[in-house]
């Protein structure tokens, strides 16, 4: 019987580099960048925050209400029964009341209008009658319901946004309704990127004998757009010592990250660590996963580097998996201290030996009410057809043996990831 909890159980010790053990190595060398630069408001999406930002004043600026209705006094309600009371005008958003709510009296009150003085209750318009200028409001109000009072989202002086905040669509709303035009991002992260192989081709040119076309840096564009880094595409690189090293040296000057994709396997590991010996140090260059066992990590001058392995599924696994948090510690933003995962039924049988992590190419869909995640049939590292047709990564850990049909596994969905 297969141990249902070992394939979401934590990595077993190992002599090799383990993947929690590689992530964390990662974003403990890396430490931001620290140049600032003033940007609107409009031209902040995916932007990074260089400093906090702070609330002008209270949000919302006066109590107001939450909804249509009739703004009164509590103490003018009766405990049973209706309560009828005189309606002495009316209060819209942007135009107040400015009267005073005595005992006895209401005002008819539109959502986001500031609350009339003496008035700390709304009731809301479904609920009462109304004959003439007289409204009857029934028993079972309470006190202070349906009002929004001042400083209840934020207080004057108050962080609103914290430093490290990666900005979003809500994030500009928020920005915008302080009235603060013009806010401190980091600059964006300079990323460096290219592919090595005399095998390559470009796409629009015919293949030669032997020749592919080269994927992984339109993936790896792909991803560092939405990154939001400053891309630095240097194309194609020989599998030659000499030019390899010339690559290296220039992008070490130009950016703060350099991605490479091809010549960190097993077969290579030496020839390139003898070039990174002359030009840095390299941390690690193995890890206990598949896809994706060879990436190279280290640093080149004032750049850090992500050597990623050649074939397009082991590429986009190892960017996601490691090179994503550490970009993003680069940027300015703390990483979740650990990556999300959510459990899901097995829809199939995955064999499965103890000893590495595996991300397993899956997709999650509901069947007769319940969720469940089906592996895709191919899983070779080679096939990036089968990164379209997913929707989740499956992670089974280091300790896990295999997994029946009914199992829990744990995912990680595309949406947010890639």
């Amino acid at each position: 019987m297969t141990d249902t909890t070992s394939c979401q159980s934590p990595a077993l010790d190992d002599a090799s580099l383990s993947a929690d053990e590689a992530r964390q190595r990662m974003l403990d060398s890396v430490a931001p960048i620290t140049h600032a630069e003033k940007v609107p408001v409009r031209n902040a999406l995916g932007r990074i925050l260089a400093a906090d930002v702070i609330a002008p004043y209270d949000v919302p600026a006066h109590d107001n209400s939450a909804m249509d209705g009739y703004a009164v006094r509590f103490e003018s309600l009766a405990s049973d029964g209706e309560t009828a009371l005189s309606v002495v005008g009316s209060a819209f958003a942007g135009n107040a009341f400015s009267g005073l709510v005595g005992r006895g009296q209401a005002v008819r009150i539109m959502t986001g209008a500031v609350l009339p003085a003496g008035a700390d209750t709304v009731v809301v318009q479904e609920v009462t009658r109304v004959t003439g200028n007289t409204v009857f409001v029934p028993a079972g109000q309470k006190q202070g319901q349906n009002t929004r009072r001042a400083g209840e989202d934020l207080a004057r002086n108050a962080i609103a946004l914290p430093a490290g905040k990666r900005l979003g669509p809500a994030e500009l709303g928020l920005i915008a309704s302080l009235g603060i035009a013009e806010l401190s991002v980091r600059r964006r992260l300079r990323v460096a990127f290219f592919s090595t192989g005399d095998e390559l081709a470009s796409i629009g040119s015919p293949l030669a004998p032997g020749e592919i076309y080269d994927s992984n840096r339109y993936t790896l564009y792909g991803l560092l757009t939405r990154l939001g880094a400053e891309i630095i595409d240097l194309g194609v690189v020989p599998d030659r010592a000499e030019a390899l090293e010339a690559a290296l040296r220039e992008a070490a000057e130009i950016a703060d990250a350099i991605i490479t994709t091809g010549g960190v396997s097993v077969g290579e590991a030496d020839f390139i660590r003898e070039i990174l010996a002359r030009l840095g140090h390299i941390g690690f260059w193995k890890l206990k996963i598949k896809p994706g066992r060879p990436m190279a990590f280290g640093r080149i001058g004032h750049a850090w580097l992500f050597g990623l392995p050649g074939n397009p599924v082991s590429v986009m696994v190892s960017y996601a998996q490691f090179a994503l948090d550490a970009l993003l510690r680069l940027s300015g933003v703390d990483p979740l201290p650990v990556r999300p995962l959510l459990p899901v039924a097995a829809a199939n049988a995955i064999r499965k030996q103890p000893g590495r992590r595996e991300y397993l190419r899956g997709r999650v869909t509901e069947v007769d009410g319940r969720w469940q995640v089906f592996t895709l049939p191919h899983q070779g590292s080679g096939i990036l057809r089968s990164m379209s047709e997913a929707n989740c990564l499956v992670v089974l850990s280091e300790a896990c043996a295999g997994v029946q049909p009914g199992e829990a596994v744990d995912v990680q969905l595309f949406d947010g990831l890639y």
